[in-house]
């Protein structure tokens, strides 16, 4: 078999995942010269080649991506780019099996003229240079990938043609805005590489695959060219000319089979894909072409450490409500300022003995230095006995710390969750703290989804399986709709069970956002988040200078003429219209989630009077003296 044969034949072809990720998990620091382990540790390459084949790969990439004379100067290697090539060409080939093996050729890494001081023959001849290092070490095609100039992929796919007749696939990435770095727009893309000859055209990388499913669409109509797609798993971090993160299998399957059916034929992974994202590709392609018969090699597959997952209603109280289609309720309460939780552990009693369900912990929100969530949430479940909802953000962790604080917190008792990105830190008052942000809120459902499967990121077991329950926040305000849209879909694919919304003034806008999310077929329980109107300036400063808040122009005026009363008159107003705003859309969710206006939960609690199950007269003497007051514009 041989890659023409492929061109020729009516059925989709799968491509290996991500090189990287893969060393990555198996311990390779990032400052390392990746191409470079190909001489070093061959071993360890060999053994991700071999796993991909395992997966149902039949075209394996060579780990060369940057092993070009510009980038291997960065690491002292620049003398032994031949022998870089020759040895990756030679470790693919050593684990293929029956697959394709192709010579894997990224930028330069360094703009070209007329737009930079490289010649167009001084990056032809680099280029040439790797190519003929992956041909004498024996590959069946090349693959120039992750290219954003048409100008250097030119004169990559020339160095390539120079040297050999060989098919070449092209692979241009995009950005969110669906053209490449430089605006040249995916049809353009095409044309240029059409005319220039290349066998396959497409696009890898990028924004994940659902931008990419977007450039295909775009492309398949203008082209007679084979299609290739190579998505990665989501949103990308990227690290020396590599992006690293991770995201769902399940859902770059369903994905996979949404590329074929818009005109791919060759479909993979990119950054952050691994060989069990390609098993579920693989899986997805078959069903495609039920006619196809899988590669067989002899590498024997070891069996799948994972577990079943523990049922929602055996997690916690809360997910056990939420499970059995019960309104669950909680008052979000802000972490502390400073050491003493004492005030806020009194708001919590108070929520307990009225018989709210759970105490919501911010992480962080606007970026504001608070106590931690998760200390607060274990002192509030250890010394008050009311369930806490943690919110756990991106922004201030890496990878190895967000798992670190998540077997902690279970091993403490903490199991519900509400995984978000997090505020960047230049809205709060340090705008010199620096994020993390090694993976967002749909890559963190994803890894907690695997916790509770008892596997870590990399696949290994863990032990007992994490029982959390998975909430995700999800804005049905938000100025970019579709996008918010597609997030939600792409948490609930990675594991989301249930989702809190952000504050909701207008009924009718979280109605319609449940309608379009039904249709859309990506429904799990929304807790509508009710946050009072303490005063006209409030509702102003949220109208007007809130991000992804709408406020009615009547509920400012409402609360106009309520404060033309008093501060009093103007609180009760705004609970009158949290209550009116949750009894139109009771119908149609699970739960509610009210914000505690001034950190006082008797405020909160008015909104939960007409709800059976919550007495805000329980019997308790009053703390409310002692919960101290947040300042609200």
């Amino acid at each position: 078999m041989t890659f023409l044969d492929l061109l020729h034949d009516d059925r989709p072809h799968v491509f290996d995942g991500a090189m990287g990720t893969m060393l990555y998990q198996k311990g390779v620091f990032i400052n390392q010269c990746y191409d470079d382990l190909n001489l070093r540790e061959p071993d360890l390459v060999r053994a991700v080649h071999r796993a991909y084949v395992r997966a149902g790969a039949e075209l394996l990439e060579t780990n060369s991506f940057g092993a070009n004379r510009l980038k291997l100067a960065e690491y002292g290697l620049d003398a032994r780019v031949r022998e870089i090539n020759v040895r990756a060409a030679a470790l693919a080939r050593e684990a293929a099996g029956g697959a394709l093996v192709g010579g894997a050729i990224g930028p330069l890494g360094v703009r070209i003229e007329p737009y930079g001081p490289t010649s167009l023959e001084e990056a032809r001849a680099i280029f040439r240079e790797q190519a003929e290092g992956l041909l004498e070490g024996g590959v069946d095609f090349f693959i120039l990938e992750t290219f954003s100039d048409l100008a250097e992929i030119q004169q990559a796919l020339l160095a390539v043609r120079g040297v050999c007749d060989l098919p070449v696939v092209c692979q241009m990435t995009i950005q969110e805005t669906g053209t490449t770095a430089y605006g040249t727009e995916p049809e353009l893309c095409v044309a240029r590489l059409d005319a220039w000859g290349a066998d396959v055209v497409g696009f890898n990388c990028s924004v994940g695959p659902h931008g990419i499913l977007g450039a295909v669409e775009r492309v398949a109509a203008v082209t007679t060219r084979g299609i290739s797609a190579q998505p990665n798993a989501g949103l990308p971090r990227e690290v020396q000319g590599r992006k690293m993160y991770m995201a769902s299998p399940e859902y770059m399957a369903k994905y996979a089979q949404r590329l074929i059916r818009a005109g791919a034929r060759f479909v993979g992974g990119c950054c952050g894909t691994t060989p069990e994202h390609v098993k579920r590709i693989a899986d997805a392609v078959r069903a495609n072409s039920p006619g196809h018969t899988r590669i067989q090699v002899s590498v024997p597959e070891a069996p799948s450490p994972e577990v079943a997952v523990v049922p929602l209603a055996e997690r916690s109280a809360w997910g056990r409500k939420i499970a059995a289609g019960e309104l669950v309720t909680s008052v979000e309460i802000v972490p502390p300022r400073g050491v003493d939780p004492a005030p806020m552990l009194a708001g919590a009693r108070r929520l307990r003995a009225a018989g709210v369900d759970g105490v919501n912990v911010p992480d962080g929100p606007r970026a504001q230095m608070r106590m931690g969530a998760l200390a607060t949430a274990v002192l509030i479940e250890q010394q008050v006995g009311i369930e806490a909802v943690v919110h756990y953000c991106c922004r201030d962790r890496n990878l190895l710390g967000m798992l670190s604080d998540l077997l902690g917190a279970h091993a403490l008792g903490l199991r519900n969750l509400l995984l978000i990105t997090g505020d960047p830190p230049k809205m709060g008052p340090y705008p010199e703290a620096t994020a993390v942000f090694d993976i967002d809120s749909i890559g963190l459902a994803n890894l907690v989804g695997r916790l509770n499967r008892g596997l870590d990121p990399g696949g290994n077991p863990i032990g007992e399986p994490t029982r959390f329950a998975i909430g995700v926040g999800v804005n049905p305000g938000a100025a970019h709709l579709d996008y918010e849209l597609n997030r939600f879909y792409w948490k609930v694919e990675a594991g989301a069970e249930y989702a809190i919304t952000q504050p909701v003034f207008d009924p009718d806008q979280l109605l319609r956002f449940i309608a379009e999310i039904e249709k859309r077929g990506i429904w799990i329980p929304i807790v509508a988040g009710i946050w009072p109107l303490v005063s006209a300036r409030n509702a102003e400063f949220l109208a007007n200078e809130v991000p992804g808040v709408v406020v009615p122009p009547e509920l400012v005026r409402r609360m106009r003429r309520a404060n033309e009363k008093g501060k009093e008159f103007a609180l009760e107003e705004g609970i009158a219209i949290a209550r009116e705003m949750f009894a139109r859309v009771r119908p149609h969710v699970r739960g509610i989630q009210v914000s505690a206006p001034f950190g006082k939960v008797r405020f909160a609690l008015e909104v939960f009077r007409d709800i059976e199950g919550v007495d805000p007269d329980a019997d308790l003497e009053d703390v409310e003296s002692a919960a101290g007051a947040e300042a609200v514009p």
